[in-house]
């Protein structure tokens, strides 16, 4: 069938712009690391969507199917894992289906619910960015030619982390114990890590460890500096 008139062509991924009509979905809760990713798909040359928890990304998911689709492991609703299942069983399958995290051990998780790659978080460098999605792609969407890894870090806007404590602060006042703070610690130690911020990932990866032996935090616990 012929292309419907006055539908520009795809643009096919360049050296420079290795990503070139591509949609990348990034599941993210995190406004730190979406801006990282934003950034990163921006130099790419790829499109980027976001939701914030699973429910928003079926959501999107009901309207358009992207190239690539990014996701972190956890999401206030439940585990992306859940949604890398549903989006392996489901066809046509996306081209490329990522899981991300910060947490030690994710990635063996993330592969066998059937992702494509993975994501160690924080990513902040372009050319490891490029290079782990283009790695997930078939050969008729990879640019044509030699190219240059691109070894250069990009830097989210501070006041997307701040807006992330915000957030943390907002559920910290409604929420003192039981899975919502499972969340946040696991949310904080990722958000910490790719801020760079060591003493916080530090406190919020105590609290997770807590956590998981089966401690209450102390409604006195501060978990930010």
């Amino acid at each position: 069938m012929d292309d419907l008139p006055g539908l520009p062509p795809i643009a096919s991924p360049t050296a420079a712009r290795p990503l070139l009509g591509m949609t990348v979905l990034v599941v993210e809760d995190s406004l730190y690391a979406c801006d990282a990713m934003r950034l990163m798909c921006l130099h790419s040359g790829a499109r980027i969507r976001r939701a914030d928890c699973l429910r928003s990304a079926r959501r999107h998911l009901q309207v358009y199917r992207p190239s690539v689709v990014i996701i972190d492991l956890g999401l206030p609703d439940g585990s992306g894992l859940d949604l890398i299942e549903e989006l392996c069983s489901t066809a046509p399958r996306v081209t490329s289906i990522l899981g991300a995290s910060g947490m030690d051990g994710s990635e063996a998780g993330a592969m066998a619910a059937g992702a494509d790659g993975f994501i160690a978080k924080p990513l902040t460098n372009l050319g490891v960015f490029q290079q782990t999605i283009l790695a997930t792609l078939p050969g008729d969407r990879q640019p044509n030619g030699p190219r240059v890894l691109r070894n250069e870090n990009v830097r989210p806007d501070p006041l997307a982390y701040r807006d992330d404590m915000v957030h943390v602060s907002n559920l910290l006042d409604e929420h003192s114990d039981g899975p919502a703070l499972d969340y946040i610690a696991q949310f904080l130690g990722d958000v910490a890590r790719s801020a760079d911020d060591a003493q916080l990932a530090q406190a919020a990866d105590g609290l997770y460890a807590r956590r998981r032996g089966g401690a209450a935090a102390r409604p006195s616990t501060r978990i930010w500096h």
